[in-house]
Parts: structure tokens; C-alpha cells; sequence
């Protein structure tokens, strides 16, 4: 813990400190009250949780580089956090948001967050990662936007529009499925689908004018289902995937897989009158459909019920696949830099590990659970990342999970605290393998990764043969087809402890996730800041003292 007394005097550290927080990258604030409240998602009341008396919760609008300073009250009965879907963190994953990093806000009290959208762009969303809370509300948009001088390589559009996808339980309270889950049991499918808050169909409606082009930044904030998103009669050109300019495909319609994130394009150039945009399961034993009204400003024909069955395509695997392998990078679009996303030639770095990462789920005591690996984590009493930083033994030990699933699958399940090293600066493989007959869906916090391949099958190194060493996508998400696997690279250039879950969310409560803890031997505030001033402290870091700088 004394590791900046020893490498560096008081006064070189107010020096960096102050240089973090410089006027230079400007400071948006923001104060959220957080309260349970009736919502009316699909016309009756059912409690949810809304931020500032909003469902879904306010949008997010910053600039590459800026710093956010999100003051969060809790007033619900349970504790409860915040977590920044694909925001990297840079150097600061205290401010992750989940339990094995933060400490949750009590009943009753405030935490101030403060991340920094340090050289991004992009479209994300925020959730809340404790308990089952993501299925009563509390998500919401969060976009960051170029700063002027880089070049878009695409015209300022005529609006600019946020589409907040995903399943949701009608008629069971967040509450009551934790406890099922709790007891050990699965739960029943979601049974609705919403847009923004809203599962009525036509009952939200969105009004252009014919010949300009919109923006539409659609994500699923859902907890289970992969969805697909069609506005009828129109093409969509995705621009845009979690951060990434991407060569700009027309798309009649979208698979958006659960945690992902995508920017299309669209050009009202239809006849006048109105139009369903329609979002629907995909993979799933149910068939569930929302619409809502594209309304041409000059239109006089309203939708019905029966517009939703011009649908989006059936649930084929090698279309869906298909379609994920044709979502690349644009190599010559700036980023939030200058110079050209291409510029970093991921395809030529020799790869140092690999991981391979395979899903599982079983009973353990006539329970319920999910493992990566054979290991089903469970939280600690103290977030992982506060042990790491105070020297706390016996929280959880590196080298919990292994690389590699068992030869030959079997031997059960365990539970343990899952946390794997990884150096700093290494570049890695992880191999996503799914012998289950479901979607998966998985995210890493604080970084992207390439999206290297993905095929049915089982993964072997002769599947290297296939991989796009050239314009793989770079994202936060990735799906894994039923049967099949996914491959990333990821540079490992961010120190922390960072979460790698599955985005199936019943499947991330009981098990399947784990933590990544990217490790430097340098202790340097060049590659991680202290822990934050005003940083709750819980569990065995109750009683720690936080560093105290002074002139």
C-alpha cells in the first residue's frame, strides 16, 4: 500500500495528480437520485427503479477525453452500484462499478463516480450490476461524441436517436427473481420486449422528414435474449459498433446480441407514411415482438398489431453468422485520435497466451449454477480489487480458474472466488468455446478486443487459418453461436482487476463470470492511479487508510 512513499516524493505526486485533472479535458457533472417508483412499461404499474424519476435513465452525452463526475444517491432498501458498459477506465477500474472492484453505495447514502472517457467514441450504456436490479430499470445511454477536429466519415445526420433494447419479466418484481435464483432454481423466459421503457405496440412513435438521414444508437440492455432490430421497407448502414467506425454494409435488419451496442445510419427516402420498427427474439423458444412507429412527418396512415408480420429473418444460425462476419473495421476512419483506426496492426504481434474459456452449467447441492472452466465464481467478502490494492490475504488467490477446461470435460463444478493473472503488456487469445445449445454472449470490462473469428464447431489451433488478421471488429461484446466458438485478441495495456462475465444475466448471478487481474510490478501512476479519495470501503478494507497527499 506504501508503494508511492517509496518510488516517488509527495510533491512529484501532487504533480501528476494535478496534471490529471487539468483543464484541458473538460468536466461534465451530474447528480442522480436513485428511488424505487411504479413504472408502466406495458400499461399496468410494476415497480421499478428509476434514476432521477426516469425510466430508462438519463442519457449520457460527452466528448472524447472528457472527465464525468456522476453523483449517485441511493434511496432504495438495498445497495446498489453502477457499472459503465464497454467505458475502458483507463487506469481506474476502482470506478468499474461491479462488486469485485467497488464497494456498493448503502441504503441511504451517496458515491461520487468519477471515469474519464480517455480516447473513445462511441455508443454504450450503463447498468446497474448488483442482485437482479438490471430487471427493474436503472440503465440508460451514454454516448461520446468526437471531439471537432477529427474527422466522422459520415455527414452530421438530421438527428441523432437512442434505442434501449431488451427482454423483461412482466409479471415477476427483480426481488422475487433473485430469490428464485437464490433457492437454486432457473427462471422462467422473459416474456415482453421493450424499446426505451416501452413493451405496448405503436404505442411510441418517432417522427422524421423524408429525405434526410438519421442516426440510431441501438443496444440491448436485456438479460437474456439476443434481439433483432428492423425498421421496415428501410436500409440501415451500420457505421459504428461500441466505439469502432466500421465499413459501412447495408443492413435490411440487425442481430443485437445481449450487451452489445451499434450505430446505423438510415435515409427516409420510403414514401410518405408510417412504418414499423420492430424488435423481436432471436433463438428463442418464444417468438416476442415489439413495434414502434416510424412516422414520416407528412404521413396520415397509422399502424396496427398487424404491421409486426413483416419480421425479421428466421432464426438461422448461418445467416446470423454470416452476418457477424461481415461487420469490419474501416481502416482508414479516424478514431478518437487522427490517425486511422488501421494504424495498429494487431494481425502482425505474436501472441503470448492462450485462453480458452468454456461454459458449463450444473447442480452443485441441488443448486443451480454456471461455470467457466469448472469454476463457478462467488463473491468474497471484500471487492477484489481494494485486497489487491491493501494487501489483504485470503480474499482470493490468483490462479483460481485455468486456462483451459478439463481434457475431456466432466468433473463437476466448483465454487471459488475466480480470478486469473495476466501481465501487462501481454497480448492474448481467448478462445470463447460453447458446447451448450443457446447464444452466449460475453463481456470483458475496461478493454476491446478484436473479433478475430467465430465458427460452429470446436475450436482447434488449424482454426487460426481463418482468422481476419486484417479489419477485425474491435468491441467490448462478443456472441457465441450454439455449438460454436469465438476468438479475440486483446492487448492487455489497461492495469486492473477487470470483469469478464457472461452477459446472460441469470447465468452471470450464479457463476459464469470471473476477473481478470492485469498486473504491473512497476506501481506506477503511469499505468494506475491510487485508490480514489472518496472510495467506499467494505468487507476487510473497512478499517484502511486511504493515501493521504498533501503539498
Amino acid at each position: 500500500m506504501g508503494w508511492w512513499l517509496k518510488y516517488c516524493g509527495l510533491w512529484t505526486i501532487m504533480t501528476i495528480i494535478v496534471s490529471l485533472v487539468q483543464a484541458e479535458d473538460p468536466y461534465r457533472f451530474f447528480d442522480w437520485r436513485v428511488t424505487y417508483s411504479n413504472i408502466y412499461p406495458l400499461g399496468i404499474p410494476q415497480r421499478g427503479i428509476l434514476i432521477n424519476g426516469q425510466f430508462p435513465g438519463p442519457e449520457i452525452y460527452s466528448v472524447t477525453n472528457d472527465n464525468l463526475i456522476i453523483n449517485v444517491h441511493n434511496d432504495l432498501d438495498e445497495p446498489f452500484l453502477l457499472s459503465w458498459n464497454g467505458v475502458q477506465l483507463r487506469k481506474n477500474s476502482y470506478q468499474d462499478g461491479v462488486y469485485g472492484t467497488t464497494c456498493p453505495i448503502p441504503p441511504g447514502k451517496n458515491y461520487t463516480y468519477a471515469i474519464q472517457v480517455k480516447d473513445q467514441i462511441g455508443s454504450f450504456f450503463y447498468f446497474p450490476s448488483l442482485a437482479f436490479h438490471k430487471a427493474a430499470g436503472a440503465f440508460g445511454g451514454l454516448r461520446v461524441l468526437s471531439r471537432p477536429r477529427i474527422p466522422v466519415p459520415f455527414p452530421e445526420p438530421a438527428g441523432d436517436f437512442t434505442f434501449l433494447i431488451g427482454d423483461w419479466y412482466s409479471h415477476h418484481d427483480h426481488k422475487n427473481l433473485k430469490a428464485l435464483l437464490d433457492r437454486g432454481h432457473r427462471l422462467p423466459l422473459p416474456d415482453k420486449v421493450l424499446i426505451n421503457g416501452n413493451g405496448v405496440n405503436f404505442s411510441s412513435s418517432l417522427t422524421v422528414d423524408k429525405g434526410k438521414t438519421y442516426r440510431f444508437r441501438i443496444s440491448n440492455v436485456g438479460l437474456q435474449h439476443s434481439l433483432n432490430f428492423k425498421i421496415v421497407d428501410h436500409q440501415m448502414k451500420l457505421v459504428e459498433v461500441e466505439g469502432t467506425h466500421t465499413i459501412q454494409s447495408m443492413y435490411s435488419s440487425l442481430d443485437i446480441h445481449v450487451g452489445q451496442s451499434y450505430s446505423v445510419l438510415v435515409t427516409m427516402d420510403q414514401p410518405e407514411k408510417d412504418y414499423s420498427i420492430v424488435v423481436a427474439t432471436r433463438f428463442a423458444a418464444k417468438k416476442i415482438l415489439v413495434g414502434s412507429t416510424l412516422h414520416y412527418s407528412n404521413s396520415r396512415q397509422s399502424l396496427s398489431s398487424a404491421s409486426l408480420s413483416a419480421m425479421g429473418p428466421a432464426d438461422e444460425l448461418d445467416w446470423s453468422i454470416k452476418q457477424a462476419r461481415s461487420i469490419r473495421t474501416n481502416l482508414t476512419a479516424s478514431g478518437p485520435r487522427p490517425n486511422p483506426q488501421g494504424s495498429y496492426h494487431y494481425g502482425l504481434i505474436n501472441i503470448s497466451r492462450t485462453l480458452v474459456l468454456e461454459s458449463s452449467a450444473a447442480l452443485v447441492k441441488r443448486k443451480q449454477r454456471y461455470a467457466i472452466n469448472g469454476v463457478s465464481f462467488v463473491h468474497s467478502d471484500t471487492p477484489l480489487k481494494l485486497a489487491d490494492y491493501f494487501n489483504i490475504r485470503g480474499v482470493f488467490k490468483v490462479g483460481s480458474i485455468p486456462d483451459q477446461p478439463r481434457r475431456g470435460g466432466g468433473g463437476g463444478i466448483r465454487l471459488d472466488t475466480a480470478v486469473m493473472g495476466a501481465n501487462h503488456r501481454e497480448f492474448i487469445e481467448i478462445v470463447f468455446q460453447n458446447r451448450e445449445k443457446i447464444v452466449q454472449s460475453y463481456h470483458l470490462d475496461g478493454y476491446s478486443f478484436w473479433v478475430v473469428g467465430m465458427d460452429r464447431g470446436t475450436w482447434s489451433h488449424a482454426s487460426r487459418r481463418e482468422y481476419n488478421l486484417m479489419d477485425a471488429v474491435s468491441r467490448s461484446t462478443t456472441q457465441v453461436y450454439p455449438e460454436s466458438w469465438t476468438a479475440v485478441y486483446v492487448a492487455l495495456d489497461n492495469v486492473g482487476m477487470w470483469n469478464l462475465r457472461s452477459e446472460f444475466w441469470a447465468r452471470q448471478y450464479l457463476g459464469q463470470q470471473l476477473y481478470l487481474r492485469v498486473y504491473s510490478s512497476v506501481h506506477s501512476l503511469r499505468d494506475e492511479y491510487l485508490v480514489p479519495k472518496n472510495a467506499l470501503l467494505c468487507g476487510r478494507a473497512s478499517n484502511m487508510q486511504r493515501p493521504i497527499i498533501t503539498p
